[in-house]
Parts: C-alpha cells; sequence; structure tokens
C-alpha cells in the first residue's frame, strides 16, 4: 500500500535422478508472484539429452496466465530455472522477461537475476565498443553478456561467474543453467535473498523460503552474501572468494517486500513486523479503541501494536483481492480510482470509534490519505497513523523502485505537517535505531531512510 514495486523473484530446480523441473519451477514461481506481476518465464532442459536443447517460455502476466498444465506436463527436463518480473531498469515488455537465454560459441546459457546494477551503461557501451547486440534493456543482458564472453576464456561456467562478479557494482541475486549445471550467487552485500532447499536428490535455489515450502522442499540454509554455489550431478561446491564480511540485507524484505511466512538469513519475516509494530506503540502510544492495518502489508505490524499497547485488533476494511495493485497504475487519477475499486470500509466495525491505522510506509502519501477520508467518512472519530519504516527520503538504487527526491513525500514535510495534511489525528514513524532490533541484529541497508549506502552511489540521482 506503500505505492512501492517489488523486486523480483527466482527459483533454480536440478534433479539428477532425472526428475521433472517445470511443474517444480511453476509452483515455486506461483509462490514468488508477489514479487513480480508484469512478467515471467522459465528455461527447462534435460540433462540426459542434447546440450544446448532448452525449452523457454515467458511472456507478460501471472504465473498461471503464461503457462499452461498441458504444456508443463509434456515438458521433459530435470533441469531448469524460472523468473518473475517488476521492471526497475527496463520496460514491461515481453522481450524483457527473463530468464534470458544465450546461444554462444561455449553452447547455450540461460540467466535469471532479481536485482539492478549501478554500472550497467560503463559495463553496456563497453560491450557495444566490441560489437555487442543487444535484445532487450535489462542490465540482466549485460551479465548475461559478460559471463558468455569470461566462459570463453575459462574451464567452466562457475568460473565465469567468478571473474563477472567483480565488475558488477550493485545488487543481484543470480540462479544460472547450463546444459548440465545449475549455479546460484548473491552480491557480496547480501542485498538481495537467495536460499537453498532440498526434495529428495533435487536441489533448489529460490528468493524466499516460501517457495521451498510450495514444493515440498526442506530448507537447507540461506545462500550467504558473495557465495557462489554449484550444483550438478556430482553434488554441490560452493565458492566464497568474493566475501567481503560487510553484508548489507535489504531492510524493506522484512518491512514490506518477503512473504509472510518466508525466512529471510535466519530472520523470520512474521516476527520482525510484529517487532516492528511493538517498537511503534512503545514510541507513538495511542488513546484509541481499535487498532488495524492496510491490507495486507499493514496487518502483521498492526498485531504487533495490538499486542503491545493492549488496544484490540481487528479490520477495519474489506479488500477485493481481484483488483490489480494501485502502484501499478500509471496515472495518479487510476491510481486513487484503483485504491477505492480495491479497499471498503467495514462501517460497523469502525463508526464512533478512534483508530490506530498502520501500513508499511508513506511514499507519495496518496493512498493513505485516500484512506484516511474513507474511515472518517465511515464515522471514525479519529485515525492515528503508524507506519512500520522511517521516513522514506532516499531514492533506492538496488532494485526497489523507490521515487525520486522530490516525489518523496517526508521530504517536503515535517511529521505534524504531514498528519495535517494526509487527515490524520497523528502520525508516527518507525525510528532507524529500532530497525536492528526489528531483524535481530542482522546487519542492513538503510540507505532510502539515511543515505547510508553499502556502496557510492551517483549523486545526480539522490
Amino acid at each position: 500500500m506503500g505505492e512501492l514495486k517489488e523486486e523480483c523473484g527466482v527459483f533454480g530446480f536440478f534433479d539428477p535422478a532425472g526428475g521433472q523441473a517445470a511443474g517444480s519451477i511453476y509452483y515455486g514461481l506461483t509462490a514468488l508472484q508477489h514479487r513480480g506481476q508484469e512478467s515471467c518465464g522459465m528455461a527447462v532442459t534435460d540433462t540426459e539429452g542434447p546440450a544446448g536443447n532448452f525449452f523457454v517460455r515467458k511472456d507478460l502476466g501471472l504465473v498461471s496466465e503464461v503457462f499452461r498444465e498441458k504444456e508443463l506436463r509434456a515438458r521433459k527436463g530435470n533441469l531448469g530455472i524460472g523468473h518473475v518480473r517488476y521492471s526497475t531498469t527496463g520496460a514491461s515488455t515481453a522481450e524483457n522477461a527473463q530468464p534470458l537465454v544465450l546461444s554462444y560459441i561455449k553452447g547455450t546459457l540461460a540467466l535469471a537475476h532479481n536485482g539492478n546494477l549501478l554500472n550497467t551503461e560503463e559495463l553496456k557501451w563497453e560491450l557495444i565498443k566490441n560489437g555487442a547486440i543487444f535484445h532487450t534493456t535489462t542490465d540482466s543482458e549485460v551479465i548475461a553478456f559478460y559471463i558468455a564472453r569470461e566462459r570463453v576464456h575459462t574451464a567452466s561456467v562457475e568460473e565465469a561467474v567468478l571473474r563477472t562478479a567483480p565488475l558488477l557494482k550493485g545488487a543481484y541475486a543470480l540462479v544460472i543453467m547450463s546444459p548440465r549445471k545449475l549455479i546460484g550467487m548473491r552480491d557480496p552485500f547480501g542485498l538481495k535473498p537467495l536460499c537453498l532447499g532440498k526434495r529428495g536428490d533435487a536441489y533448489i535455489l529460490a528468493s524466499e523460503s516460501c517457495a521451498l515450502t510450495a514444493v515440498d522442499a526442506e530448507f537447507i540454509r540461506d545462500i550467504e552474501p558473495g557465495e557462489l554455489v554449484t550444483i550438478s550431478a556430482d553434488g554441490i561446491r560452493s565458492d566464497r572468494s568474493m566475501q567481503t564480511g560487510r553484508p548489507a540485507h535489504c531492510i524493506f524484505e522484512y518491512i514490506y517486500f518477503a512473504r509472510l511466512d518466508s525466512t529471510l538469513d535466519g530472520v523470520s519475516i512474521y516476527d520482525a513486523r510484529i517487532a516492528a509494530g511493538r517498537s511503534l506503540a512503545r514510541e507513538y502510544p495511542a488513546e484509541a479503541d481499535l487498532v488495524t492495518g492496510v491490507p495486507e502489508s499493514g496487518l502483521p505490524a498492526a498485531k504487533g501494536y495490538s499486542l503491545e499497547s493492549g488496544i484490540p485488533f481487528g479490520p477495519a476494511f474489506y479488500k477485493n483481492s481481484y483488483i490489480g495493485r494501485t502502484f501499478i497504475k500509471p496515472t495518479q487519477e487510476e491510481r486513487e480510482s484503483g485504491v477505492h475499486m480495491k479497499l471498503s470500509v467495514l462501517n460497523a466495525a469502525v463508526r464512533g470509534k478512534r483508530i490506530v491505522l498502520v501500513d508499511d510506509s508513506i511514499v507519495r502519501g496518496t493512498t493513505m490519505a485516500r484512506l484516511i477520508r474513507m474511515l472518517k467518512g465511515a464515522g471514525a472519530k479519529e485515525v492515528h497513523v503508524r507506519i512500520s519504516s522511517p521516513p522514506f527520503r532516499h531514492p533506492c538504487y538496488f532494485g526497489t523502485d523507490v521515487p525520486s527526491y522530490g516525489e518523496l513525500i517526508a521530504n517536503h514535510y515535517t511529521e505534524k505537517e504531514l498528519a495535517e495534511l494526509l487527515g490524520a489525528d497523528s502520525l508516527g514513524y518507525m525510528k532507524i535505531g529500532a530497525l536492528s532490533d526489528m531483524v535481530e541484529g542482522l546487519p542492513v541497508c538503510t540507505g532510502c531512510f539515511d543515505r547510508r549506502y553499502p556502496v557510492e552511489v551517483p549523486e545526480k540521482k539522490a
């Protein structure tokens, strides 16, 4: 509800015993659908068949719209990767859907990427000068080209990935498929999540543990920041030569992006959001009759606020699950009408009551202002807004579609002024200092709040 676009989701599957990859990838991507609703795709091969014989299916739309059961059942193959996408670089077009598949002198390579690079243009220009022709506008294609180029001079795909990684400045979680191997790699800061699971003889790589659960796989561990894993018929190998010992996990995975039933880097998403709500209740108490959350993102923190404050927790909105998300509407007018179509107030639940309304963020403020008007129009006496993140003040450079500095409403008003502008009776944001407790001391990137990015970012975009 904070009007943020989510990131992408990646999934990889390899069963040396010959299991079917396509169906598992379908269910894994469905579990990751919250991370990207613009496009999706998969690439599948049979390690016992001809090398480089890849089945590729990708298009705009949801997982259930792009893939057909009959097609997947007929698709033979025990190795594959998949992707769900929101565009953070590159337009939302079918050409930019992933996985990307390259045929080059050493064979065939497929790649799926979650994240965003800071030095894409520099890397791309170097390739163009040497004759490369690009078919997409994504930074993912740049990564794939560099891996293919390095592969010509290396003994293995994983070595080519390791030689490419030092060139990449920014955030990435990669799943890569060669005709006989599945490879996963995470950027040295661990900005983007990636975990490892197992089901029988099969190994699975996924952006979140909820995707492992969806395919009945056991969670083994998170891929470490800067770690590369190679999965083949010989088993699993790990390379940690890219590690720096300076992790900076994306804080918004815990505040908003990740699914509630996931665990990322040892931290339960549900527990983190309950802790955020408890922190808000301690920092910003309110005299109120009901604590409620903006569906779905604000509900766990609202529950935490209720547990800490003792104020009853309950629903104030009905959510129509068949309406698309408001932040993907192209104009402000469409965004606002989308909010009204998606959420309606439960009048009997709020009439005559003082409400604490909890959400994960305020970006432009238009959605929150409309919700407050809806609550007061339904008879709420007071609406006290509590936000389970600090104020957004700076753009994100690593794959979260945060608007420009000028569009972030927290840069233009004090909390008191913003409360008045929104029509709220009070407003309280999560303290930056409370974030560490929320994620149990896990090192996190807080650049969108305080401009403390883990790497130097372009001055002009801040």
